[in-house]
């Protein structure tokens, strides 16, 4: 389904960023949908001044600040570059314009918009788990592709966990 959108014949400006750049910075509105083709980022906030990452996206996966994406408004997430990482990016309106274009683009937009409510639910449900190995065996099983291309400490915060107790639970 994602081959259909990147061929909708939506305006796709391909973009490079280093590791560690940013693609959306905290406070802005994200006017944009990004399809990564190669290379990995991290989306996450900061609380307490303490960076809580909530969500990874890599090769093959279309990323955005929901919450700014659909309300207009600014979000308090960051969008990085774990490495070096290529992306697709089109704008909303575009975007908009081909899923309204018809039926079968707005089935779409509905399956990738259940697809992520469906991972939130996944994700509020790790976050509410005491046991650390718990929600790594979550994780792995949902998510395996997530382990080799996402460093350990960016996983272990993810998991909260400190990167030593997620090396003890790879190892055993």
């Amino acid at each position: 389904m994602v081959e259909k959108l990147l061929q909708s014949g939506i305006h796709w400006e391909k973009k490079e960023f280093k590791r560690n750049e940013f693609l959306k910075i905290s406070g802005s509105t994200d006017t944009h949908i990004y399809f990564i083709e190669n290379g990995s980022v991290r989306i996450y906030m900061i609380d307490d001044q303490e960076e809580r990452i909530i969500r990874f996206g890599y090769t093959g996966n279309i990323i955005v600040a929901l919450d700014s994406f659909l309300s207009g408004k600014p979000s308090d997430l960051y969008i990085q570059a774990i490495k070096k990482t290529t992306v697709k990016i089109a704008f909303k309106k575009d975007f908009y314009e081909f899923i309204q274009s018809g039926e079968e683009s707005m089935r779409f937009w509905m399956n990738v918009l259940e697809d992520l409510v469906l991972q939130q639910l996944e994700r509020e449900k790790d976050l509410l788990i005491n046991a650390p190995a718990e929600r790594y065996e979550r994780v792995l099983k949902r998510s395996p592709k997530l382990f080799q291309e996402v460093p350990n400490k960016y996983i272990a915060n993810y998991l909260r966990m400190s990167p030593e107790t997620l090396s003890r639970l790879k190892k055993s």
